[in-house]
């Protein structure tokens, strides 16, 4: 039985918490429901599910800077996000699910705001401003048998310098699989027009949502999600210790290999699985740096790939300035 459309409105702003929202209604919800989430995240970088986090952004500096990495469940490139930004999420029973149709809601949400956008051939949303074709939205999707969900951000008044520290990898030379974000030039839609916010461009995809849907009058208003619901609701609280887990944001990782020289006498090649050294390779320049290798070898096996873990694992007899070259080539995470 069909029930009617739902507008869900997050109004927590930790990225884990709405990650984990989503994933708990895409899983628990009724399955015939068409819902709407509208949420915003503080500062995160959030990848996508197949995807590297030392390829994707520079871990190094958002740890110093106090911005965590996020983890979501579908595919697509990384994003930066901040109170800048608005996020929706559409929710649909698989038969019925429509990626021309959300799409086409968020395009006549725009429009009803004065914004003429289109859709590009990469699924994200573009605006013709300044004499050339700008991006505001990415959108990414997963798909079960019985739901699919649709998501997507849209540039609102986000910090355009932030996105672009953080998604710029540090240079290491790492060899890696995943999925790989593509760069497109970007703006935010108050330089198009200053009174948009946060706030109005909430109310114009909830209409365009529920006319969408033929919601009938009077129809329902948003029900609104505060820290109440992450402890009333135990599955969402394990959804959200899933989604803050190192385990998730980092042992998702598909595996790689970084290769550099701590020091001009050696190069390490280490092989990375799930976010674990499983495999180094030393090559010595020098013959008496043989013992030294056999024991990078074996100190890095097993750890975590994180400059703080190995500087301290490692035994006292690695020479301090490797010690702390692997530690800074490696670099810390959030």
């Amino acid at each position: 039985m069909q029930r009617a459309p739902r507008v869900l409105i997050s109004e927590i702003t930790d990225p884990r918490f709405n990650l984990a929202t989503e994933d708990w209604i895409f899983r628990e919800m009724a399955a015939h429901t068409h819902v709407l989430l509208l949420w915003r995240n503080s500062r995160c970088v959030v990848i996508g599910r197949h995807q590297n986090p030392w390829v994707e952004c520079d871990l190094e500096l958002m740890r110093a800077e106090g911005v965590p990495a996020a983890r979501r469940q579908s595919g697509g490139g990384a994003v930066y996000h901040d109170p800048g930004n608005t996020n929706f999420t559409f929710l649909s029973p698989t038969p019925e699910y429509s990626r021309d149709r959300n799409f086409g809601i968020v395009l006549r949400a725009l429009r009803t705001l004065g914004i003429e956008a289109f859709r590009s051939g990469r699924n994200d949303i573009l605006v013709s401003t300044g004499g050339e074709d700008r991006k505001i939205s990415g959108n990414a999707f997963k798909h079960t048998r019985e739901r699919s969900f649709h998501h997507g951000t849209l540039l609102v008044e986000a910090d355009l310098d932030r996105l672009g520290r953080y998604l710029t990898p540090a240079s290491q030379r790492l060899e890696a699989r995943g999925t790989r974000s593509v760069p497109s030039p970007v703006v935010n839609l108050r330089e198009i027009d200053p009174r948009l916010s946060h706030e109005r461009i909430c109310r114009a995809l909830s209409e365009a949502f529920l006319e969408e849907f033929a919601a009938p009058e009077p129809r329902d208003p948003p029900e609104y999600l505060d820290g109440e619901v992450l402890t009333a609701i135990p599955s969402l609280r394990e959804y959200y210790e899933k989604m803050r887990a190192w385990e998730w944001i980092y042992g998702m990782t598909p595996e790689f290999v970084h290769s550099f020289s701590p020091d001009p006498a050696i190069t390490l090649d280490i092989r990375v699985r799930e976010g674990v050294i499983v495999a180094v390779v030393v090559h010595s320049v020098q013959p008496e740096e043989d013992g030294l290798g056999r024991l990078l070898e074996r100190g890095l096996s097993g750890l975590r790939y994180d400059g703080a873990t190995i500087a301290a694992a490692l035994p006292g007899s690695v020479p301090a300035r490797i010690r702390t070259g692997i530690a800074e080539e490696i670099g810390g995470i959030p």
